[in-house]
């Protein structure tokens, strides 16, 4: 593979135990614990003068951990630092989507430009959040914060596929979320991409049964198929939530077994 390859990192800060019924569309017949984890993801590298660090999504806090009844096991500021990674100096993080657990925390870059695609500013702020069915996930905190950067030229739009740095791309997925994207970024296995919730875990996308918190079943259906093409193999798609991630990468170092995995 030429050109620029990047470290990539997922970094755990929260918890929630739930069941196996939960997590899909009709329930699971084999109902048991299949709890979800909470991400943020760390894309380091490049080649000399473009090495860079580009953050996906930015978590949410322990206020809003104990609202939504969430294990809350740190800061997503305070686990980047564990990465070498300083979450004021960032310069630029990608916004997957505005559900509470993606976008919380922005205030912690300060410095950062934030990439979101165009449809998902026009759901998070348009008619289907009058219905709590599609507005539940969403923090209207986070949203109008979010139209703040906005206002101030903070926000980079997207519409649809597009390269935000060589060798790191978006592209939009849908389903989940009127304008959920993916990160794909080439590392030195071929290209990984980050899932998001496109699929919440690895059962999700590999037995096609959709995660119920959806926008459109359809898409999100179709998108797992999109998730194997840009990806160079299906152990190359990193699902958002799934504890296995940390189960299937190694630590960065030993300190942070449990806490960190490199998926590179």
């Amino acid at each position: 593979m030429s050109g620029p390859r990047y470290e990539v990192y997922a970094l755990k800060y929260a918890h929630h135990e739930r069941r196996a019924s939960e997590n899909f569309i009709g329930g699971d017949p084999h109902d048991g614990p299949m709890p979800l984890d909470y991400f943020v993801w760390l894309i380091r590298g490049g080649d000399g003068k473009e090495a860079r660090e580009i953050v996906v999504d930015t978590g949410f806090s322990a206020a809003v951990a104990l609202r939504r009844q969430r294990q809350h096991l740190r800061c997503p500021g305070e686990g980047l630092r564990l990465l070498g990674c300083e979450a004021g100096a960032v310069k630029e993080v990608v916004i997957t989507h505005l559900h509470y657990d993606h976008v919380g925390n922005f205030d912690l870059f300060p410095a950062a430009t934030f990439h979101l695609q165009d449809r998902e500013m026009q759901y998070a702020t348009g008619r289907h959040m009058a219905m709590p069915v599609f507005s539940g996930a969403f923090d209207v905190e986070d949203v109008v914060g979010m139209v703040r950067n906005t206002y101030a030229g903070r926000v980079r739009f997207h519409d649809g596929d597009d390269e935000i740095a060589p060798g790191v791309s978006l592209h939009y997925i849908g389903g989940h979320t009127m304008g959920l994207q993916v990160v794909r970024v080439a590392t030195r296995r071929g290209n990984v991409v980050l899932a998001s919730d496109a699929s919440h875990f690895y059962a999700n996308m590999e037995q096609g049964r959709p995660f119920p918190i959806v926008f459109n079943v359809a898409e999100m259906v179709e998108g797992y198929a999109r998730l194997h093409a840009l990806a160079d193999s299906p152990a190359h798609i990193i699902p958002g939530h799934d504890p296995l991630v940390l189960e299937r990468y190694p630590a960065p170092a030993a300190g942070l077994q449990g806490i960190a995995a490199r998926l590179d």
